[in-house]
């Protein structure tokens, strides 16, 4: 799988992270909507509206709510459940996925939806390829048979369990076969889907959505419809909007100390502002590459681990608004464990200059720790800093950090150049397995050299052969353990996920989860 855009567009604690597409049980949404309509501000953009396209936070905010995917995960779920479909279920050992479509489904225009959409939709967007497109997360399928309109039958290259969480998201998106070319992305910036909302404009600074009458799915919209206001990367005037009343619902792109000054002040109640806080699986990680001639050696990794101070780092970096983290698998994903604390426990120096000469090390190590703020948020070379000083304070580290544009810095990452650099991470889907086979399996996406046999070849294709996902969690708790004690990454923190609206504003609680989709049919307004 490559990185694309998933990777994290700014640190957790330094944006609002995105929420996820929902739906439950086989009760009939759609209608027109009611209530009034609400205006929501992000600093994110929308790089995309063909899902063919797009795989950044932006664009899949809009997919999930114009587009219907066949499943979709339900509020504060991790287990994706039909949408779409009728019902889907496996055969031939988690090979063969067949799904049921609804009765009576249409695209915004009127079109029928039918199991010749959902074909054109895959094999579209895996012949585009797109390098910034979802291809990647549909790269298991090796053909798909529709027997008839109502049904369609993919056939796996592989055993992937984890094929309906990947076509739960973003990625599962259904267009009508009639408006979009098979083999070239739409670039009229419109987009035809069968959700519950329908794109009615888009530019730059500003989207607009109504409630599409004629979904039918689980969602049931609650507001008049949505005015999405875009401030790509602007902050400043994101929070403005705010506090001014243009927007009612800051979602993408508050600081951390914005977060954080909203929640300590006596007067946020006054102004009609409230800070909602809600899970989330982003995480952010040190990378080391294998082949460094510094932190290529086991006894230099394992007393950094001894050093990092995490607890130190989203107290004073993250003003709390992420959470230590302690292995790759984060809290609220089936399979976490705490390998990482287990194996290096809290901050310890003696333990640090211990596996430093038991690797023969004497004098002080030379390291530099390479950041991206363009990327990942202002905050990040902040961070990095703060880790700097934590290894040189040790007595054992003379560790600088050096800061660079984010097309440099991973065409720099591809050419071996940097010893130490951080990565952050957007899931795809909420499954241990976008936690780890992303970055340990075959071509993975972290760029260090890092290769390990029983994972590649025992447990990473164990667990995706596992239809039951609760049965994987010795095998991804073996992984975790395997992780710490090589220590290619070096787990850092986990966000929290934040929205600030107007207190007039509710069913926030309902978009915020590990998953990944903001539900515009949750919000209501008066």
């Amino acid at each position: 799988m490559k990185a694309h855009t998933k990777w994290l567009t700014a640190p957790l604690a330094a944006g609002l992270s995105a929420a996820l597409l929902g739906g439950c049980g086989t009760e009939q949404g759609g209608g027109s909507g009611s209530g009034d309509g609400i205006r929501v501000g992000m600093s994110d953009e929308i790089l995309a509206t063909d899902p063919a396209a797009g795989y950044d936070p932006g664009s899949w905010l809009l997919f999930n709510n114009v587009f219907q995917s066949l499943l979709a995960f339900p509020k504060g779920g991790s287990a994706p459940e039909p949408e779409a479909a009728d019902e889907c279920a496996f055969s031939a050992g988690s090979k063969v996925y067949t799904c049921t479509l609804r009765d009576g489904l249409t695209f915004s225009n009127g079109n029928p939806l039918t199991s010749e959409d959902v074909k054109f939709s895959f094999e579209r967007a895996l012949k585009i390829a797109d390098p910034s497109g979802p291809a990647p997360l549909l790269s298991t399928i090796d053909t798909i048979e529709t027997p008839d309109e109502r049904t369609v039958v993919f056939r796996l290259k592989v055993p992937d369990a984890t094929f309906p969480s990947k076509i739960a998201s973003g990625a599962g998106s259904i267009v009508d076969h009639r408006e979009y070319p098979a083999d070239a992305l739409r670039t009229d910036g419109k987009a035809t889907g069968s959700g519950p909302y329908k794109l009615d404009s888009f530019s730059e600074t500003e989207a607009t959505f109504s409630a599409n009458a004629g979904y039918r799915g689980n969602a049931k919209s609650k507001n008049g419809g949505i005015t999405l206001k875009l401030y790509s990367g602007d902050r400043a005037a994101l929070s403005k909007a705010l506090t001014d009343g243009d927007v009612d619902i800051a979602y993408r792109g508050l600081s951390a100390g914005d977060i954080a000054a909203l929640e300590a002040s006596d007067t946020t109640d006054d102004k009609g502002i409230e800070v909602i806080q809600g899970s989330s699986a982003e995480v952010q990680h040190l990378v080391f590459n294998m082949k460094d001639p510094v932190v290529g050696k086991l006894g230099v990794r394992r007393a950094i681990a001894h050093l990092v101070n995490r607890e130190a780092l989203v107290e004073n970096v993250y003003k709390s608004t992420a959470t230590p983290l302690y292995s790759i698998v984060p809290a609220g994903i089936a399979g976490h464990n705490t390998a990482f604390y287990d194996t290096y426990g809290t901050p310890d120096e003696a333990k640090a200059k211990k596996a430093l000469r038991d690797a023969d090390i004497t004098g002080k190590v030379k390291l530099t720790l390479w950041s991206t703020p363009s990327r990942y948020g202002p905050a990040t070379d902040e961070e990095l800093k703060a880790i700097a000083g934590q290894l040189n304070a040790s007595g054992l580290f003379q560790a600088d950090v050096k800061s660079v544009a984010y097309d440099q810095y991973e065409k720099d990452i591809a050419a071996g150049k940097y010893g130490v650099y951080v990565k952050g991470w957007v899931p795809d889907y909420p499954d241990a397995d976008n936690f780890t086979a992303p970055f340990f399996g075959e071509g993975n996406v972290l760029g260090n050299h890092y290769e390990n046999d029983t994972i590649t070849g025992s447990i990473l294709p164990k667990t995706a052969a596992t239809a039951d996902r609760a049965g994987t969690v010795d095998e991804y708790g073996q992984l975790q353990d395997l992780v710490a004690d090589e220590l290619p990454v070096l787990p850092l923190w986990q966000g929290k996920q934040y929205a600030v609206a107007r207190d007039d504003v509710t069913g926030l609680e309902w978009t915020l989860d590990s998953s990944t989709v903001f539900r515009f049919w949750e919000l209501k307004k008066g």
